[in-house]
């Protein structure tokens, strides 16, 4: 009697153990975990039930079975109702409010450079040079090419800013008649975790969910295709790459 009471009481400890090592290589979100915990809490002690003779086999064996004739029978309606569940599930994802709050933050020699993933915006304080300490946004055309001038003996700096005066105006090239060149050497700043962290706009202990996420949040509006630029997707990309290995 006793060697069972102890065997019922141990039930939810091994259940605990197990659900922490699935959450721990999962990255199960605490809500998952409450789930999981219950639903193998119960499997376990309905388990121990029916081995100590406590409910008969069929009461696992019948819901089942029962189960398994209903999926049989419906699995050709819900074939065809797979679709449109499909579609409603991405329309509800349409119109959800996306969230505008999240930001990223690329700093170079030069820039402080903030990208917000809802609208895609592009903004950045100037730290040195003629226009130190100013908006991005409040400089004409013609200030923003002189200070691509300006930050153009360094890579990240004049990409970060070719990458916003293409943003803010497409046209650039055609209205000046001429593409400035990069006489910087083309080195670029080595990827650290604090710059990656910064570049997606995370917590400073990601998880996996939050890094792809927040990845692909950042390139639906930088990608080259969607008005963004090779660096700033390079840039991304490598943040995510470089997070996902720590992890």
């Amino acid at each position: 009697m006793i060697l069972r009471l102890l065997l019922l009481l141990a039930l939810p400890v091994m259940a605990y153990y197990m659900v922490m090592s699935v959450s721990q290589r999962f990255k199960l979100t605490p809500r998952q975990n409450r789930i999981m915990l219950f639903i193998t809490v119960a499997f376990l002690v309905i388990g121990a039930l029916v081995v100590m003779g406590r409910l008969p086999v069929q009461f696992i064996l019948a819901p089942i079975g029962a189960a398994a004739t209903f999926m049989l029978r419906m699995l050709p309606t819900l074939l065809r109702l797979l679709p449109m569940w499909q579609m409603f599930k991405s329309r509800v994802a349409s119109a959800r409010p996306r969230d505008s709050g999240q930001s990223s933050t690329i700093r170079t020699e030069f820039l402080e450079m903030e990208l917000h993933h809802g609208s895609g915006d592009m903004d950045g304080n100037i730290l040195k040079g003629t226009h130190a300490q100013k908006k991005l946004s409040l400089l004409s055309l013609n200030e923003l090419l002189d200070l691509y001038k300006e930050c153009s003996g360094d890579h990240d700096s004049s990409q970060v800013l070719e990458a916003y005066i293409d943003r803010m105006h497409p046209n650039w090239r055609e209205q000046t008649g001429k593409r400035f060149d990069k006489t910087g050497n083309g080195d670029e700043s080595a990827m650290t975790k604090e710059l990656a962290i910064e570049i997606l706009g995370l917590d400073a202990q990601p998880n996996r969910k939050q890094i792809i996420k927040a990845h692909r949040s950042l390139m639906q509006k930088m990608h080259p295709d969607r008005g963004g630029s090779d660096y700033l997707a390079k840039k991304i990309n490598g943040a995510k790459d470089l997070l996902l290995t720590l992890l």
